[in-house]
This record gives structure tokens, sequence and C-alpha cells, in this order.
């Protein structure tokens, strides 16, 4: 069984319900994904989804916070699904649940939005655990797809980046799934200080938002500092 390796969250307090959308094109998947995350007290599955195209419409009519993605599906796989959610503005946090072994596949995923991507051989318990990690705000891979992160294009220009003391600090404060609002009470800064940082270090490390920041915090072994 492969497990799921995320970025500690701190959860504090009665945890709200996570809304979930499950996408997969395979009727037994669907029902089994239903059955295990519906015991579950801080879980609701909300719909499902048998290809891209009706992902993308029930995430936009259902507004889960959670859509758990297969990306080998007829018609719109899920990666022209990803795609399609972050052309819409779609906030819902995708996890990449798939079957699909090929590591080429994880770095598209990941650009496309995913902010996890995880094997269907993983252990139910962990998937519980990863889909609260992912609604904390935290990028969470399966060890094989973190490997395959780490060695993807290493001259990308993420890696060439020169961050600032304080950016560092803000990145690392991103990567735990912390808020602006929480990163300023850390830092002892404003909130609109830390909107500063964190525009400037998106455009340094080349990346498009908040998940892909926090994935090159967790190749650089920052995250956990």
């Amino acid at each position: 069984m492969r497990h799921a390796g995320a970025v500690p969250a701190e959860r504090t307090g009665e945890a709200a319900v996570i809304k979930v959308l499950i996408a997969d094109d395979h009727p037994v998947v669907r029902q089994g994904l239903r059955t295990f995350l519906g015991i579950q007290d801080d879980i609701e599955v909300v719909g499902e989804a048998e290809d891209g195209l009706a992902a993308v419409s029930l995430a936009e009519s259902l507004r889960p916070d959670i859509v758990l993605m297969d990306l080998k599906m007829p018609g719109a796989d899920g990666l022209a699904a990803l795609t399609e959610l972050r052309a819409r503005g779609v906030t819902a946090r995708v996890l990449v649940l798939t079957s699909v072994t090929e590591r080429g596949h994880v770095l598209p995923a990941v650009q496309a939005g995913a902010a996890g991507y995880l094997y269907k051989d993983v252990d139910p318990q962990a998937l519980v655990q990863a889909i609260r990690a992912v609604h904390d705000g935290h990028v969470l891979f399966a060890p094989d797809a973190a490997e395959a992160m780490v060695r993807a294009d290493p001259a990308a220009p993420a890696e060439r980046a020169v961050l600032t003391e304080r950016e560092k600090e803000v990145l690392v404060q991103i990567a735990r799934g912390r808020s602006n609002r929480e990163i300023a009470r850390a830092l002892l800064v404003s909130e609109k200080t830390v909107k500063t940082h964190v525009s400037n270090l998106l455009m340094k490390l080349g990346v498009q938002d908040r998940t892909q920041a926090a994935l090159f915090a967790v190749r650089h072994g920052l995250a956990g500092e």
C-alpha cells in the first residue's frame, strides 16, 4: 500500500463538514468511495461525475470543497477538467486519485491546479487524512508522485529563484496552509505586507498560485521548518 505523506496540519476546534465531489468513470469506484467517505463525521459526498465535463459542471453548481479526480476518463479526462476548473475560477481544491502510475502525469496535473496526487491503492484511512489535509490548505503527494515532482524540470525558474529571508518565511507559512491573515499574525506584520510578499515570491518562483508555491517549499524541505 502506498501511504500519503503530507505537511503536518494543526487541526483545532470542531472540524467543518468537507463537501466532496467524486469524479471517476467507474461506477464501482464511485460507489465504494461514497460508501466509505459517507461514514466519516466530517465528510459529505455531494455528487458524482463520470467524466471531466460532468465534473466541471457539478463543481460549478455544487461548490464542493474537494474534488476527487481520476485522470483517465472518457471524453474530457482529468487533466482537461483541471484546466477548465481553473479557467472558470472554481475554488474547489482538486485531489487526484488515479491508477495511472506513469510519473510523467504528475507535473502536468500540478501545473493544471491539482493540490494533491494519490494512487488508488492508497490506504482508505490515509485517503481520509489526505482529504482533510488538502482541505486545510496543504499539498499532498504519494511518495512516488512526490519523487517525480522533485526530479521534474530541474531547470525551472523556481529552482533559480532568490528569495529574501522574509519571503522565505512567508513561503513556509503558505506551505503550512496558513491564510494571509494568519501569516500576518505569525510574522507580526500587516496583512497588506503579506499580500505584497506573496505576490513577489509567486513572481520569483514563476508559479501561478499558492498551491504551486507550497509545492516548491515541500520539494526544498522548507515546509517543516
